[in-house]
């Protein structure tokens, strides 16, 4: 969640409404991914079936695919990379 309010604030420096309204649409895309986890392209700097995400304009919802669950592991402007180090049984779920 840390990276969701990271960006948050980064956009309600700017415009506070928009802000709220943008982590809104990144936490329904993260829901929609859980639907058909499979869905997401498997992330690149990782090439693990397990890891991958899905896009919503430049920003990247990277997630694991666990058995009975879909776990977000960041959330991150497109033009970064990842500051994501995967370990097996991360407990952030969703």
């Amino acid at each position: 969640m840390a990276d969701l309010e990271e960006i948050e604030e980064y956009i309600a420096r700017d415009n506070p409404r928009a802000a709220a309204s943008w982590v809104q649409k990144l936490l329904d895309a993260a829901a929609r991914a859980a639907d058909q986890p499979r869905a997401g392209r498997v992330v690149p700097e990782y090439g693990d079936p397990e890891i991958r995400e899905v896009f919503l304009r430049t920003y990247r919802i990277v997630y694991r695919v666990e058995p009975e669950r879909l776990v977000v592991l960041t959330v991150f402007e497109g033009h970064r990379k990842p500051r994501l180090v995967v370990k097996k049984k991360q407990r952030a779920a969703w």
